[in-house]
């Protein structure tokens, strides 16, 4: 291993100690596809570097094999998200709102809030509010507009990110997610719906990223 200007080198990974300084916050571990040795590394240097980690897409029997080296380390399972701050964060003054269509777009849902959290920031809920039974968004509009920002997840057509930005002066983070039957072509059909929607103030990430949704909010949020 060598120690470069700005992140360490692993020979197989180049681990960057510099991005808080650049971006706000730390570099973010994306999970699958690395073995559990070289994560095991990558966490390590992140914690001598007393930086905050944030693990998306962990498997829960990875989770174990990283808690062996750090017992610190904590771990949302619906989430899928494993996190370590390094000290204490100042809340922001302005609360991101994460609404879900459906039950079945929850766990994508509570990736964002827990990206939120970990960045710092005051967040509510609001899930199983769909346009199936839109009497149940309808009946929660003050919440709706109280949010400095909104997350909207959902699956199927993907119609209901559309729905709320029509209602509120709230810029709207619109996640499709991979939920639903076969012409949904595993969220693609929800990401072009998104993408083609009518309502103005409305941005998209792709499908089943609550980890990119959460991020881009909290820089809203906290900018």
């Amino acid at each position: 291993m060598s120690v470069k200007k700005g992140f360490y080198d692993l020979g197989f990974a180049k681990v960057d100690i510099d991005r808080k300084k650049r971006k706000g916050f730390a570099e973010v571990i994306f999970c699958p596809g690395k073995g559990r040795q070289h994560l095991r590394e990558i966490v390590k240097k992140l914690i001598k570097a007393r930086e905050d980690l944030l693990l998306t897409k962990l498997d829960k029997v990875t989770f174990s094999f990283l808690k062996k080296t750090i017992p610190a380390l904590k771990y949302n399972p619906l989430a899928k998200i494993g996190y370590l701050l390094a000290k204490p964060k100042k809340l922001s003054k302005g609360t991101v709102l994460v609404v879900s269509a459906g039950t079945s777009d929850i766990p994508i849902a509570e990736e964002a809030v827990l990206t939120l959290q970990v960045m710092g920031n005051r967040v509510e809920r609001l899930y199983d509010v769909g346009v199936a039974g839109v009497h149940r968004l309808m009946s929660n509009i003050e919440k709706l507009k109280a949010a400095q920002v909104i997350i909207v997840v959902a699956g199927m057509e993907g119609a209901l990110p559309s729905l709320v930005s029509g209602l509120v002066k709230a810029p709207i983070v619109a996640v499709p997610t991979s939920c639903g039957y076969g012409s949904s072509f595993s969220g693609l059909a929800a990401l072009l719906t998104m993408l083609n929607g009518c309502s103005p103030g409305v941005t998209v990430v792709n499908i089943d990223n609550g980890f990119g949704a959460g991020y881009f909010a909290s820089l809203i949020n906290r900018g």
